[in-house]
């Protein structure tokens, strides 16, 4: 069935949108002219969809051809020879009619009047854009009155095939339009059909790769916009002077390196649209010949000087816009004219300009040392000098008589003239990230509305401060010293109407509190991370207008009742204090976000019914915190409700050398655009992998990331180990499984992935960092942050320079095509290939230095410096309050997106570097021995830490001599599928006595755990050749003869106690043959601990990993041999169930028997070593008698 083009503002839909249905039924229908017996009167399916009628082609059938009649501009009239029949017909020289005689007299007029509305529309406007069309559709041709149509983002080509009559020369039918666009078609060459419609005022061929417009174009007299961004156009030619009305001509993001001297004639042109273009000498001689040029745009361009020659002023150019080019200095005098000026992210160390009309000046993100502007830009209302170099404001400033707006911020400005605050007209004041040490002593009189000093080194506010600025309604002063804040009022009555009042991560202490009555208009309070100890109910009690309160990281505890009083109060969020009391937020009616994390709640109080508008209820990190059964059924009502997950050791298998804390914030929508992504145990609790994903303005994004990436990523991980070579895959893939909602729609993300290297047995662990867009992680090494993501903005210049060779044009707010300012990022793929997914991939090996990693959405790292959020929560030690204090911040100095952290704590130390501590077994390894050494695999018990299974679910017991008091309940030690070099010296392990790590990376499920004893394996059922000349020998066995010697490390450190179970034996010629039995209840099973591993330690977020039960672990029965020098092995990653050995029925309980007497026996000799030697003088290895 062909797609059906609806002429109606909008895209086109299939006949079977049902939404577009408007009347269907089985009726009797005849074609053509009635009175020509040719056609006759058949039963047909009949639709009236949208504008057109539909009606089938086989005999009641929806299947098969459908004929379509547009009735716009056509007719509907009554057949008076029949009954109850229509006669529907389409306009145009090609019409057509169809007779439709309906049941009943009902049916008919339903018919006609929903038909007639059809008819006596009048199109005008048709927008097929993003259709994937590569040709024009028939239907398309219908109406010849359209003015309007929209064929951008399409694949339309000059002549898509020969047996096709619609190719874009058709449009030249179209002899009433007035707008086309065929924008986003990479048409290749300029469509000469367009040139032949007169009435055309309106054209746009952007992004077609161009290389030249032809001449014939000057013959559009008419034409009034001529868009021709994002081509390779060099030159224009000269026909275009003809061209009278032509007063908008758009040539951005092409390859010209001058300015063309056609535009010159073009004197109804009053804007030069050339950015993004190959410029590097702005040569102000040609502007000086187009008088006609008021605004000139040459923002992404090289333009790395002026040339001035012989030019005294250029009065005409009114604005002037050179962002992100390569200046080192501006003379903008020339322009004596200029009302605004841009130069924003150039090189600037000296700007002059003219301040005769000055209006606004942005001159941010430069090196800017001094600014001068003459005369005193009187006009001057805007002026953004933010992120310069300035240390001093310049005294024109304070002369300024229009000045409203304000931007030194992120300078190096160490005092403020007091003459600034006496301005009439000032009304925004920023000045944070500065080195201010005080504001003016005493203030007059101020009109300023909004004052922002946060980031400074202030100590003190102005004593006067409050009691002169009646104006004041904002006032944000956190990140600085203060102790104390100046009074509002010296009387009971008070003028202040300030509303928003942000003091977060200063001194402050409980003297402060009385001062907020002075403020009973406040309606938002941030004090969070101060010095507060208790906020007196009585003065809560007069904060009643108060609507969001944020008194975080204090020594609170108690939220004060009054709290009722606030009955507009709609967010509390008062975590990381010492609250035992839960609060009276539940009677607020108005309150939507409750965070109460991170306190010392036992319980709550929750009335009936709860609150009808509560979103967010956090009661996260709150240990004692006990809820019964009815109060959580009650609570998970809530949308959003988090609560810590009733604690079952450390069952999980989660490694205590992580630990991790993540925290949500919507922005000011109250919408979360952001998730977050943790797993402790990642693919089988060997590894560890978090992630924050930014939907920006969208929730479906990160919502799908968050469910989607971790399953890719497993995937990935089987087909390769190479670090970037996966998480490059993962986003691939990611992009592609983004489906529909990826197209329109995208998301940053950044991925963190802890892994040990299979490869390496005696490695450390491996951080691989992969982000696009602004999501970032940094890692905190020696206190210092160690940046391990990149984001890619127009700033970059790659970046940069891929966008301009892929043609997409940068909007003046940054953004590629308008969308995103990041150009790779996840989704958008109509933005393909200017926008791609390709991350930055960086891994680090972790170290014991390494003390943890943040992962942060773009709201975080665009209020907070890495170096700032580093130093913030260093000595956090709980990781979730640390991510919490990070969100909090980030919120008190100006965030309003939504934000999402995640705090990551490393305990990578020397004392657990070995998987020996490991309480639980390795995974399968039926090949780490000869074949003839046959193992029984056996589930792991329930409640072990330790290994994680294969697929099979299976893992196997195999032990050499091991201390098991030093078993850890976090990681373990890895064989590698190739020989390591390992050299053996006078500090090697297998000597007693000596120092040695304790935390080798767990094992992959396709590699052995390494072994803490060398031993001497054999099989009586060898059958694997081994013992013959004719093999070469595996590196780390040693054949002699018939006999197999496979040799396993030893580096495990002391023990306090030992209770080895003993593998049962059997003699034989041909050496000792190893079993293993099912775990029987009436073994002793290994209870102790150590005292120097990471079991029952301290974690680094405060928690304490509780010890747990070890694995019953099988002991190789032999003599142990001297080590000797060699590698290791590779081994299978599957068992093979023949291979196992299963101890025979009838020999069962005669092998229990001498596993018991061997038991006694091993417990005896450790008695008397014990009393012999003390347990910290241990040795490192025990040879185990026969």
């Amino acid at each position: 069935m062909e797609p059906i083009v609806l002429h109606k503002l909008g895209k086109p839909h299939s006949i079977g949108s049902s939404e577009r249905i408007q009347l269907s039924g089985m009726y009797n229908v005849r074609k053509g002219k009635i009175h020509l017996p040719v056609n006759r009167w058949t039963r047909r399916q009949a639709i009236l969809c949208g504008t057109c009628l539909i009606v089938s082609s086989v005999k009641e059938s929806q299947t098969g051809k459908m004929h379509v009649l547009p009735l716009i501009g056509g007719k509907v009239e009554e057949v008076k020879k029949h009954q109850h029949c229509l006669a529907f017909s389409s306009s145009g020289p090609q019409s057509q009619t169809y007779y439709i005689c309906f049941d009943n007299f009902t049916e008919y007029l339903r018919w006609l009047r929903q038909a007639s509305k059809v008819a006596s529309q009048r199109i005008s406007s048709v927008d097929l854009s993003c259709c994937s069309l590569e040709h024009l559709p028939a239907n398309l041709f219908y109406s010849q009155d359209l003015t309007h149509l929209n064929l951008k983002q399409n694949f339309l080509r000059l002549n898509p095939s020969p047996s096709t009559n619609r190719a874009l020369s058709e449009l030249q039918r179209f002899t009433k339009l007035k707008s086309l666009n065929l924008s986003n078609n990479n048409l290749g060459d300029f469509p000469l059909a367009v040139c032949s419609i007169p009435t055309l005022t309106e054209l746009n061929v952007s992004c077609n790769a161009l290389k030249s417009v032809p001449a014939v174009v000057g013959e559009m007299h008419n034409l009034q916009t001529f868009l021709l961004d994002g081509n390779f156009l060099q030159s224009l030619p000269d026909e275009l002077e003809h061209m009278h009305q032509l007063s908008y001509v758009s040539l951005s993001f092409n390859e010209f390196t001058d300015i063309p001297g056609v535009l010159e004639k073009l004197t109804a042109m009053d804007k030069l649209c050339m950015s993004g273009n190959c410029m590097d000498t702005l040569n102000l001689q040609a502007l000086k010949r187009m008088p006609h040029i008021k605004h000139v745009d040459l923002r992404l361009n090289s333009i790395r000087r002026l040339e001035a020659d012989e030019i005294d002023f250029l009065h005409h150019v009114t604005q002037l816009d050179l962002r992100d080019n390569k200046l080192g200095e501006l003379n903008a005098t020339v322009f004596n004219n200029v009302e605004v000026l841009h130069c924003e992210r150039n090189q600037l160390v000296t700007l002059k300009i003219s301040g005769y009309f000055l209006k606004a000046l942005y001159a941010s993100s430069n090196e800017l040392v001094h600014l001068d502007v003459y005369p005193v830009p009187n006009c001057l209302a805007y002026m953004d000098i933010s992120r310069n170099h300035l240390e001093n404001l310049p005294e024109w400033v304070c002369d300024s008589r229009k000045l409203e707006v304000l931007d030194v911020g992120h300078n190096q400005i160490r005092e403020l003239p007091a003459r600034l605050f006496y301005s009439s007209s000032l009304r925004k004041l920023l000045a944070g990230h500065n080195m201010l040490g005080k504001l003016p002593d005493r203030f007059e009189r101020t009109q300023v509305e909004v004052l922002d000093v946060q980031h400074n080194q202030l100590l003190e506010l102005p004593s006067n401060l409050l009691l002169k600025a009646d104006s004041l309604r904002f006032l944000n002063a956190s990140a600085n010293k203060l102790e104390m804040l100046p009074p509002a009022t010296l009387s009971e009555e008070t003028h202040s109407i300030l509303q928003e009042l942000y003091l977060t991560n200063n001194n402050l202490t409980d003297k402060c509190v009385p001062l907020l009555t002075g403020h009973p208009h406040l309606k938002i309070l941030h004090m969070a991370y101060n010095r507060l100890q208790s906020f007196p109910a009585s003065k809560m009690a007069k904060l009643e207008e108060l609507e969001e309160i944020d008194i975080s990281g204090n020594k609170l505890k108690a939220i004060p009742t009054t709290i009722m009083n606030c009955r507009r109060m709609h967010t509390v969020i008062a975590h990381s204090n010492c609250i035992e009391v839960f609060p009276e937020v539940m009677q607020l009616s108005e309150i939507k976000c409750v965070d109460l994390s991170c306190n010392e709640l036992s319980e709550i109080t929750l009335p009936e019914n709860l609150p009808p508008k509560l979103q967010e209820l956090d009661l996260t990190g709150n240990p004692r915190l006990a809820l019964d059964h009815k109060t959580l059924e009650l609570l998970n009502n809530i949308r959003c409700f988090k609560i810590d997950q009733p604690s079952a050791g450390d069952a999980s298998g989660a490694p205590a050398v992580w630990s991790h804390g993540y925290t949500e914030a919507s922005g000011v929508k109250n919408k979360l655009c952001v998730a977050a992504l943790s797993a402790n145990n990642f693919c089988d609790n060997r590894e560890a992998l978090y992630g924050v994903f930014d939907g920006d303005r969208n929730v479906e994004v990160p919502y799908l990331l968050q469910c989607t990436m971790s399953d890719i990523l497993a995937e990935e991980l089987q087909k390769t180990k190479n670090e970037e070579e996966y998480m490059i895959n993962t986003f691939i893939v990611m992009q592609r499984k983004l489906g529909t909602a990826g197209q329109k729609l995208g998301g940053s993300a950044v991925l963190c992935h802890i892994k040990h290297d299979p490869m390496d047995p005696g490695g450390c662990f491996t951080l691989t960092s992969a982000n696009v867009g602004k999501c970032q992680t940094v890692l905190c090494r020696n206190g210092k942050p160690l940046p391990l993501s990149r984001c890619y903005v127009m700033s970059c210049e790659e970046e940069l320079k891929r966008i301009k060779q892929h043609k997409a044009i940068i909007t003046e707010d940054g953004k590629v095509n308008g969308v995103t300012d990041s150009t790779r990022i996840l989704g958008y793929t109509f933005l393909h290939p200017s926008v791609v997914p390709r991350p930055h991939v960086q891994s680090i090996t972790l170290t014991p230095q390494d003390e943890f990693f943040i992962l942060g959405s773009k709201g975080l790292w665009d209020s907070l410096s890495m170096d700032e959020a580093v130093e913030a929560v260093r000595n956090v030690p709980d990781a979730l309050a640390a991510a919490k204090k990070l969100c909090t911040l980030a919120q008190s100095y100006g965030c309003n997106d939504s934000i999402s952290a995640v705090v990551v704590q490393l305990n990578v130390t020397e004392d657990s570097f070995c998987c020996c501590e490991l309480n639980g077994v390795p995974p399968p390894s039926p090949g780490i021995f000869p074949q003839s050494v046959n193992v029984v695999i056996k589930d792991r018990p329930t409640d072990a830490l330790g290994m994680p299974s294969s697929s099979s679910g299976m893992a196997s017991e195999i032990s050499s001599e091991i201390s098991t008091s030093e078993m850890s309940s976090e990681v373990g030690s890895t064989a590698s599928d190739e020989p390591p070099q390992v050299a053996m010296n006078e500090n090697s392990p297998a000597y007693p006595g000596e120092q040695r790590c304790m935390l080798h990376p767990v094992c992959l499920s396709n590699s052995f755990q390494r072994q803490l004893s060398s031993a001497t394996f054999s099989s009586a059922f060898s059958d694997n050749g081994l013992d013959s000349d004719d093999e070469e020998p595996i590196e780390g066995v040693f054949t002699n003869g018939s006999r197999v010697e496979v040799e396993v490390d030893i580096h495990c450190s002391r023990a306090k106690e030992k209770q080895l179970l003993q593998v049962p034996v059997e003699a034989s010629d041909e050496g000792i043959v190893i079993s293993a039995n099912e775990d029987e209840p009436g073994l002793p099973r290994k209870a102790e601990y150590s005292a120097t591993g990471t079991i029952g330690r301290r974690r680094g977020n405060g928690s304490v990993a509780p010890q747990e039960r070890s694995h019953n672990l099988i002991e190789v029965a032999t003599d142990a041999p001297l080590r000797k020098t060699g590698g290791y092995f590779a081994a299978p990653a599957q068992p093979d169930p023949d291979d196992q050995f299963i101890i025979p029925p009838e020999l069962e309980e005669e092998v229990k028997e001498i596993m018991k007497q061997h038991q006694e026996q091993q417990q005896q000799q450790q008695q008397q070593q014990q009393r012999q030697y003390p347990t910290d003088h241990l040795a490192d290895y025990y040879d185990t008698p026969l």
